[in-house]
């Protein structure tokens, strides 16, 4: 643990127009877990690209084992024992687990490839990340958190001795998260260096040993795990103290019941779903993955059939066929992954915010751009999203800028209930502060909010009330003076069984 395993001395990196990484400098020990934290726009993923071979840097010096050496290419790094596991998953989907996990390291016999050995072995490195599948198995039935297990194993079968892992519980389930713990603690014991990237500071505090933040592409400084606080590395990242994360509660809600809904049938769920919302209220959905959260809300929004019961808006009923119908209606759905279901890409920033309303922008045969865009200034300012132009491409932004655009877009519509599936996954805690103090700015201005989280802490901290989901049902709504984290965890994992936990209201 004395001399480094790995070390980046002086790295910088320039794009056009943009210094991404000035000077920064990182030294990581074998059998050491070192969190690596930033915001988003930090230098993280630039930094961790350079160690994996993707670009080269323009200054700077890497060392293995004390000795310098210079990555061309990804094959470069590989060989030299680093392994890089993406946030964003690419697997080859029409080949099978085995093919994956091997790809470009196959086994051979006589000229050909060794399938059967090479299945031999992916299925013991499966087993190993806790996966009971066949590795003959096709890499398209797995859901995300499998293929980010696969993932790990692909990393493991390298025999990697750095491995590195952006924002790996992102897709993980709690149990899986469980299970990359013990992994990572596995690898620590057989002498492997882990470079851990995450915005989830209760589990870097729990598997790190050393944190290196970055700040505006330089090097900040140090921690260590044992003893620092969510305080101390917020200060470091951001550059001043954040003493409240979630704006106090003033009592917003005012009593009116804006949305209610009554024995809905809900896909795959035992039995009916009732709750209400009031106006000005938050209302926070907490449950495990797979307790059928998102799914109602996509029932809510129009996406997913309604397969029984009632709901009403506003004292009319509300029967949405289609997300149309739920947009015509003010009920908006800002949704889990806004890379695939709440944002177009290669689209602008100002295309982005007008798309739900085109029509309003289009009186006329033509687009009206410049109304489109003066729209989406407003929207910019009062989201304070970091960008040069309305007219640049949302690829281009931040992940916490992309969220406030998806914001944005609906809030340009004046909505009357809305839904916020998972606000902040993949947000920096920069970003999330000034996403939580939007978010209780729109319960201020009246607006019903429905929040689906699995942030303990965001939960606890934004809603007025908690509707707790266990296997598609909700177990208990409970008012704002019951709410703990141990009786939320309670709930969500099927405890405090018996008619009471019925209660709604």
């Amino acid at each position: 643990m004395n001399s480094p395993l790995l070390a980046m001395r002086g790295i910088t990196k320039r794009f056009p127009g943009v210094l991404a990484l000035s000077d920064v400098s990182l030294e990581l020990r074998a059998g050491e877990v070192l969190a690596l934290m930033g915001e988003n726009g930090a230098g993280k993923s630039t930094l961790m690209k350079i160690l994996g071979g993707v670009i080269t840097p323009d200054g700077g010096e890497l060392q293995l084992n004390g000795l310098p050496v210079r990555f061309s290419n990804v094959a470069d790094a590989k060989r030299a024992g680093i392994a890089l596991i993406h946030q964003e998953l690419m697997p080859v989907p029409n080949l099978d687990i085995a093919g994956n996990i091997f790809l470009g390291m196959e086994s051979s016999r006589f000229g050909l490839i060794d399938r059967a050995a090479m299945r031999a072995k992916a299925e013991f490195l499966l087993r190993r990340v806790g996966l009971d599948f066949s590795a003959a198995a096709s890499m398209s039935s797995l859901t995300a958190g499998q293929m980010q297990m696969v993932e790990i194993a692909k990393a493991l079968a390298q025999e990697a001795r750095v491995i590195i892992m952006d924002e790996p519980t992102s897709s993980l389930t709690l149990g899986e998260a469980r299970q990359l713990f013990r992994i990572i603690a596995d690898l620590r014991a057989s002498g492997v260096g882990i470079v851990y990237i995450s915005h989830r500071l209760d589990e870097v505090l729990e598997v790190a040993n050393r944190i290196t933040v970055l700040r505006d592409g330089r090097y900040v400084g140090d921690l260590n795990g044992a003893g620092t606080t969510h305080e101390q590395i917020v200060a470091m990242m951001v550059g001043r103290s954040l003493s409240a994360w979630f704006p106090e509660k003033s009592g917003r809600a005012s009593g009116e019941i804006v949305f209610e809904a009554e024995d809905l049938q809900v896909p795959g769920a035992p039995g009916g779903v009732r709750f209400e919302v009031r106006r000005g209220e938050i209302l926070g959905f907490a449950g495990l993955v797979g307790a059928g959260r998102t799914e109602l809300m996509q029932v809510l929004f129009g996406v997913v059939p309604l397969l029984g019961g009632r709901m009403r808006l506003d004292g009319e009923p509300y029967t949405p066929r289609r997300a149309r119908d739920a947009i015509r209606s003010g009920v908006y759905l800002v949704p889990e992954d806004r890379k695939r279901h709440g944002l177009v890409l290669p689209m602008t920033v100002a295309q982005n915010i007008s798309l739900p309303d085109i029509g309003s922008y289009r009186p006329r045969m033509w687009l009206q751009r410049g109304e489109e865009e003066q729209v989406a200034t407003l929207e910019v300012t009062r989201m304070q999203i970091k960008t040069p132009s309305v007219r640049r491409k949302v690829v281009n932004l931040s992940g916490g800028n992309q969220q406030k655009v998806v914001l944005g877009k609906w809030l340009a519509m004046k909505p009357k209930v809305l839904i916020l599936d998972e606000p902040t996954r993949g947000v920096d805690v920069g970003a999330k502060a000034e996403i939580y103090r939007h978010i209780a700015a729109l319960a201020s201005d009246g607006i019903a909010i429905i929040m689906v989280s699995s942030d303990m802490e965001e939960i606890l901290g934004m809603s007025d009330r908690v509707a707790v989901m266990y296997e598609r049902s909700i177990r208990r709504i409970l008012p704002r003076e019951e709410l703990t984290e141990e009786r939320i965890a309670m709930l969500m994992t099927g405890g405090e069984a018996g008619p009471q936990a019925m209660v709604t209201t």
